[in-house]
C-alpha cells in the first residue's frame, strides 16, 4: 500500500492512538508521543500542515519495528 501524501503531523497523531501513542509534550513544532505497548517507545512528530514522504515513511518504519510488524502491515491497519 502507498503511503499517504496529504496526511498532516495532527492527523497522524489521531492515526497513531490506536497503538497506544499518546502525546507527552511538545517543543515548538515538534510533538512528542510515548506508548507502553510492547515496553516504552517515544517517537517525535513535526506539527506541519503535511508531512514529507520521507518523514513519514521513517516514523511509520521507527513505529513497525518497535511493534515487530511490516511497515505495509501497519500501513495497512493505520490508513485503511
Amino acid at each position: 500500500m502507498k503511503l499517504p501524501r496529504d496526511i498532516s503531523g495532527q492527523n497522524l497523531i489521531k492515526y497513531l492512538k490506536v497503538y497506544g501513542y499518546e502525546v507527552t509534550r511538545q517543543s515548538g513544532s515538534h510533538i512528542r508521543l510515548t506508548t507502553i505497548r510492547n515496553g516504552e517507545h517515544h517517537i517525535t512528530i513535526p506539527n506541519h500542515s503535511q508531512l514529507k514522504i520521507g518523514t513519514l515513511s521513517s516514523i511509520l518504519a521507527e513505529i513497525a519495528n518497535h511493534f515487530d510488524v511490516s511497515k505495509d502491515q501497519l500501513i495497512t491497519e493505520l490508513f485503511k
